[in-house]
């Protein structure tokens, strides 16, 4: 599975030995990363996309039309250069559909173009202002950006739009985390998980927050559902091997730390993990 370029980027994947959390996008199928698949009786929280066009508008538009559809076939086969090309070529024909914009916004977003994604995206909450999944993925930009209170802005405005979004408030009680607003981001996260328990990062950063308050229990319990959710997750092993770590259990967290540096490719993880390691061999050689 992939994740969005998470406050760090998802990276807004930040981790640190203070810090770590993860954010994910708006949209499944939209070009970011969702979360762990429910089983087939469940249905993940989706936003609706701008209605299409009715078939007596002008042959540009229909053209569009067809582009848009052709990126979102390339977005269903992993070519994700190829739907940003169609996209483009959406919005040369028609400048006035929303989605395109998005759609490509949402890309940028994954590749970690951050300035491009927030172009689209603010051009299409400026077509379409009532597009919450804009405002979801434009806040992920912004984060990774170092724009943390646009971020929770974004946020505040896409629950607004829509208060079943779980993503929104996943993403939100992460910027509160990153914030070290510890309770305004386990209230968000918990509503997250209640609208959507399958969403792994949610538990992964829910489990950080309770760490940082000294609730390791509960924390071993979200990163273990995190894990048990996506067990590719690498900041979920990252954060559960610093409460093993706090909690004097060596063996767990060397074999955690071992495992997010297997699984992951973000420098500031693997770092975090890296970092691990050498305070337990220290740790170790003083005890």
């Amino acid at each position: 599975m992939r994740h969005a370029k998470q406050l760090t980027a998802v990276s807004l994947v930040l981790a640190t030995v203070a810090s770590a959390l993860c954010l994910t996008g708006c949209l499944t199928g939209s070009g970011q990363p969702s979360a762990a698949a429910p089983p087939p009786s469940e249905s993940t929280p989706q936003e609706s996309a701008p209605s299409e066009p009715a078939a007596s508008e002008p042959p540009s538009s229909d053209e569009a039309l067809a582009h848009i559809n052709q990126g979102d076939t390339y977005i269903e086969q992993g070519q994700q250069d190829e739907a940003i090309v169609e996209y483009g070529k959406a919005i040369e024909l028609d400048p006035s559909r929303a989605v395109a914009y998005y759609k490509r916004g949402a890309l940028y977003v994954d590749n970690g173009q951050y300035n491009l994604a927030i172009a689209d995206l603010s051009k299409a909450i400026e077509l379409d202002p009532a597009m919450a999944a804009a405002y979801c993925d434009r806040a992920i930009a912004y984060g990774n950006t170092g724009q943390v209170d646009l971020a929770i802005a974004d946020l505040d405005k896409a629950i607004e739009l829509d208060p079943d979004l779980a993503n929104a408030y996943s993403n939100r009680g992460a910027a509160y985390l990153n914030k070290g607003q510890y309770d305004l981001a386990i209230s968000d996260l918990s509503k997250a998980i209640d609208l959507d328990p399958y969403l792994a990062e949610a538990y992964s950063n829910r489990g950080w927050a309770y760490f940082n308050v000294e609730y390791y229990e509960s924390a071993i319990v979200d990163l273990n559902m995190a894990i048990e959710l996506d067990p590719e997750l690498a900041i979920a092993y990252c954060n559960r091997g610093w409460v093993y770590y706090t909690k004097k259990k060596h063996d767990l967290a060397i074999a955690d730390f071992k495992k997010t540096i297997e699984l992951s490719t973000d420098p500031a993880l693997r770092h975090a993990a890296e970092q691990g390691i050498e305070a337990l061999v220290r740790s170790l050689q003083l005890g």
